[in-house]
């Protein structure tokens, strides 16, 4: 009997230490309903060029030979104007709400910043022990602090009397 329980518990162990070595990449939203995004956007089909030694230096969010315009093809294939996306031109409609969010100045080096704070911050919530050792995500978890509550945050504009547009059900309140 001893024997049999023992050769049991070692077979369960067993498994559970091969199921932890899944080498299948986790997404974060894979059981979302939503759209995929990438879906939309217009591929064409790969060519080589004539001479490799005549391709231009990588660019990260520049152009290439195979999308000459990818911003302003996004743009189209979501529907959008394209001539809008021409890199630093301000239009009207958008001059109001820059100067207003501006309005206490712009750091230059924001990015840098937020990058800087965004890395201590999630050294400091890493997860527990076992959570790194066994790969679990706790990215929903680490910035929970920092969440909005949607649901309260309406609630909250509705009252001051802010016309706030509809919005999906909480979920936590049930609807009979």
């Amino acid at each position: 009997m001893r024997g049999r329980l023992g050769k049991t518990f070692m077979a369960f162990v067993g498994l559970v230490l091969l199921s932890a070595c899944d080498s299948e990449p986790k997404l974060m939203n894979i059981r979302t309903d939503a759209p995929d995004e990438f879906s939309v956007l217009p591929t064409r089909p790969l060519e080589a060029p004539e001479d490799y030694t005549a391709l231009p230096e990588p660019d990260r969010g520049g152009i290439n030979l195979a999308d000459p315009q990818p911003k302003a093809d996004a743009v189209a294939a979501l529907g959008g104007n394209p001539d809008r996306v021409a890199r630093g031109q301000i239009f009207a409609g958008e001059q109001t709400l820059l100067s207003y969010t501006s309005r206490y100045g712009v750091p230059g080096d924001i990015r840098d910043t937020l990058a800087a704070e965004d890395l201590e911050w999630r050294k400091q919530n890493n997860g527990k022990l076992l959570e790194r050792l066994f790969n679990v995500n706790v990215y929903f978890e680490s910035y929970a602090a920092m969440a909005l509550d949607q649901h309260l945050e309406l609630e909250r504009l509705r009252d001051k009397g802010v016309w706030t547009p509809s919005a999906p059900p909480d979920p936590e309140i049930k609807v009979e």
